[in-house]
């Protein structure tokens, strides 16, 4: 008898049969192509058993076999395989009898994938993937960024259309998705080597390619295989209906599923509904569905095999760093999914692995894709570059602002490419702003400023400046920033703009600390979390442009963004939430992607922790909260060429006593006129009850650092900025920076001119010109008696160091004109 796949075979045993002939019968079937589709009760023949009870009995076992065995839960009554024993009253079959019947079964089920009639599953090359998007948006370019690398062919669907299937970010929907899916699928009805992954766009990344991706179909054995969750949406009262699963998640997701094309055309033309019904409930119904289900053989993705949800699985998630890509691997169930879907409130953590996944970012060749998509600025001349709305907010007390507003003046960018926005709701610094415009009004041909008299508050000031970019065509870009950023980079704004991303803000932090103005991650009430990865970004020990869910307090969005995604979006405006809070959530609601890029070094932010603005100058406070800060502004420029070149930076005019650059012009300047503010100079008399003892041997006309409240900056000046010097110059000394005496001389013709002979109470004293000679003074200087050595015309901002006692006797020269300002340390006493 000749026979091909289509021909139905019914196998008895009969009893009594040995195991090796029935397994020789099955072999001989198997090998000969015939395929065994098993079928329910109602295609069983009646056994030559009276009572049955036998055949019932080997039915059963056939039964639970084939149930425990995943991979062929139904069968279709194409063909039949039926296995009866002989009649005997004896309800209990013999082991061996059980034990023949489960190896025949063993050998059909293994062998079946190779014998059925369906068509095996198809090359990579008859993979089709289906998406939706009716917008190019970041997740859109994500995703498709993920279907390039692996060579995927992919057909969008909805481009340009509008959406009508509801807001399936909070409730159900997604059904316009099933329309236009069946429409799609119509052209490939007919295609059985034709297999079809449908996924959403938006909220999915791709981890590998389309032959580990059909492989692991492959191994299905079923038609048709859906993505698996752990909650039953949108209608939990379908949650019983469910088969029960021991392992692995158990209900379905619609936003992912894959299967050849007959099947998925047969399943989606029963689609009759609206496009704002629930496309997850349609799905859902045909799997609950007993006769389709078997129909369509369908399974779920229990263990994330292919589909990874995130929904619920995010702690069973993790990153997993291969040779050059990166994989997310489900530890639960030990697999590497293929699929990675940010379902319901999962798309930050999406974003997280987006920024690794599936070559990102990985170890050996650092940023894969920042090369990518960027805008080449370099050919266009100054009238071609982008025309940018540069916002400056100072809403608080901030140290260094005059320095803060100079950066803007020296931005490396065309100023005719920028409109500048200056809202400040600080009175204190008005003095500041005022400056800033008298110097370089010149520079900007447009210029907004609004000062605390006109009561704008900051989310106000904030959606008057990003509302003046969405109504100005022209406007390419909004860049905000706030006073309290130190931007070093002048190059920031090309640096920006040629990451060509919607919004991107430059990473800064504080000096020495994990404070920065971006988080990694978010808490459930939508606050600060530390991300694994924010500390080595920080620190940037690795380096690239990365997808955050907040930035703060400088950030640039493209024009075009604001007047489409965030057109109709109240930015910083929002009952009970800070604007730097609204915005980001906003931005993130939109689906608009924001980054912090630290490829490049930016500069810093400035910290205004006790920052008080009810002295004279306080930044002069400020060594140790905006240590850098500080240093630029009041440590002498050439100050670091001390440890570089001997001979121009440090002089010797007198033996064992040193002469170096120490501090600029600005904190001589500010520390004179602080002293001369505070107003108490000493009057140069013996008894001095800010001593101890009350009795000063050799008085001056003086101000000690205690009594400005200055002396633990001074003592912090002494341990950063003299000790490395006194090291240097003083070999086999280590300083203690310890010093007691620490003051402002002022030396006047009519008050004390001079200083007579005597030796300092310390072991090396220092002694900063804080004036300049010939200018504001003539006459003074300092005369070393035992060398008979005279220095006579300190330089401004520049230091003595000499040993104190015992050795370097000592002089103050009279000062015949103006008034001479010294500072004075007696250090290591």
């Amino acid at each position: 008898m000749s026979m091909n796949q289509n021909t139905p075979v019914k196998l008895f045993v009969k009893r009594g049969t040995p195991p090796s002939i029935t397994l020789s019968v099955a072999q001989g079937l198997i090998f000969r192509g015939i395929a065994f589709h098993f079928s329910n009760s109602d295609w069983l023949p009646p056994c030559p058993s009276p009572s049955g009870t036998r055949s019932l009995a080997v039915r059963t076992e056939t039964k639970r076999f084939l149930q425990e065995d995943g991979r062929i839960p139904s069968l279709r009554p194409r063909a039949s395989a039926e296995f009866c024993a002989g009649a005997t009253a004896n309800p209990n079959p013999n082991p061996s009898e059980m034990t023949a019947v489960r190896l025949i079964l063993t050998l059909i089920l293994g062998s079946v994938q190779l014998c059925r009639t369906d068509p095996r599953p198809g090359k990579p090359n008859e993979l089709l993937v289906i998406t939706a998007a009716t917008e190019v948006n970041d997740g859109y370019l994500r995703f498709m960024r993920t279907i390039r690398q692996f060579n995927y062919t992919v057909q969008v669907l909805g481009l340009g259309e509008e959406w009508k299937g509801g807001d399936v970010a909070r409730t159900v929907g997604g059904g316009q998705k099933v329309r236009w899916l069946k429409k799609e699928v119509e052209k490939h009805k007919d295609k059985q080597n034709t297999v079809i992954m449908f996924v959403d766009s938006y909220d999915v990344i791709l981890a590998s390619g389309p032959e580990e991706l059909l492989k692991k179909f492959s191994r299905f054995s079923h038609r048709v295989v859906f993505s698996a969750e752990g909650f039953c949406w949108p209608d939990q009262r379908l949650s019983s209906k469910y088969p029960a699963v021991h392992h692995g998640k158990r209900y379905l997701n619609s936003g992912g599923f894959i299967g050849y094309a007959p099947e998925i055309h047969a399943i989606v033309k029963q689609w009759k509904h609206k496009d704002d019904d629930d496309d997850q409930l349609f799905y859902t119904r045909i799997y609950l569905d007993k006769e389709q289900r078997r129909k369509f053989n369908i399974t779920l993705d229990h263990k994330s095999h292919i589909f990874q949800n995130l929904n619920g699985a995010i702690e069973e998630v993790v990153l997993k760093f291969e040779k050059s890509r990166v994989r997310v691997r489900n530890v639960a169930y030990d697999t590497l999914p293929v699929v990675i879907h940010g379902n319901g409130p999962t798309k930050l953590q999406l974003n997280y692995l987006g920024n690794y996944v599936p070559t990102a970012w990985t170890y050996e060749h650092g940023c894969g894709i920042c090369d990518d998509d960027l805008l080449d600025l370099s050919a266009r001349s100054d009238e071609e570059m982008p025309l940018v709305h540069v916002a400056v907010f100072i809403e608080q007390p901030t140290p260094f602002l005059e320095e803060f507003l100079e950066r803007l003046a020296t931005l490396n960018y065309p100023h005719t490419r920028i409109r500048l926005f200056i809202h400040n709701n600080v009175v204190y610094h008005e003095q500041h702003v005022e400056r800033f415009w008298t110097r370089h009004r010149s520079l900007f041909p447009g210029v907004r400023t609004i000062g605390p008299e006109e009561n704008l508050r900051q989310d106000q000031a904030r959606t008057m400046a990003v509302e003046a970019c969405k109504k100005d065509v022209s406007c390419d870009y909004f860049f905000s920033i706030d006073s309290d950023v130190a931007l070093t980079n002048p190059d920031v704004l090309r640096i920006l703009i040629e990451e060509n991303k919607s919004v991107i803000a430059p990473m800064l932090s504080r000096h020495g600390k994990l404070w920065s103005n971006f988080w990694g991650a978010l808490s459930p009430e939508g606050f600060y979390s530390r991300a694994e990865d924010y500390i080595d970004i920080v620190q940037s020990k690795r380096v690239g442009v990365w997808n955050v869910p907040y930035i703060t307090q400088v950030y640039l969005i493209r024009g075009e963004t604001l007047r489409s995604r965030l057109s109709a979006v109240s930015l910083y405006q929002q009952e009970g939430m800070d604007p730097d809070m609204i915005f980001c959530k906003s931005v993130r609601e939109q689906g608009v992607f924001m980054f912090v890029s630290n490829r490049d070094e930016f500069g810093r932010l400035v910290s205004s922790t006790s920052y008080n603005i009810s002295r004279l100058h306080p930044d002069m406070w400020q060594i140790f909260n905006n240590p850098v800060d500080w240093r630029e502004k009041y440590i002498h420029e050439n100050y670091s060429k001390i440890f570089e070149d001997d001979e121009n930076f440090i002089e010797q005019p007198c033996p064992d006593v040193y002469w170096f650059p120490a501090f600029s012009d600005r904190m001589c300047d500010e520390l004179v006129e602080t002293m001369e503010d505070f107003g108490g100079w000493s009057g140069g008399k013996h008894n001095d009850e800010r001593l101890s003892g009350g009795y000063e041997n050799v008085p001056t006309v003086d101000i000690h650092m205690n009594q400005i409240q200055f002396e633990k900056e001074w003592l912090k000046f002494l341990k950063d900025y003299i000790v490395p010097v006194t090291e240097k110059l003083y070999p086999g000394y280590s300083p203690r920076a310890e010093a007691v005496m620490n003051f402002v001389v002022r030396y006047r013709p009519d008050e004390q001119p001079s200083l007579r002979p005597h030796h300092d109470s310390s072991t090396f004293t220092i002694n900063i010109a804080l004036n300049r000679k010939d200018i504001d003074y003539e006459g003074g200087g300092c005369r070393f008696l035992r060398y008979d050595c005279k220095v006579e015309s300190p330089r401004k901002g520049w230091s003595f160091m000499h040993p104190g006692r015992l050795t370097h006797y000592h002089e103050g020269l009279p000062v015949t004109r103006g008034t001479r300002y010294i500072m004075v340390s007696f250090v290591d006493p």
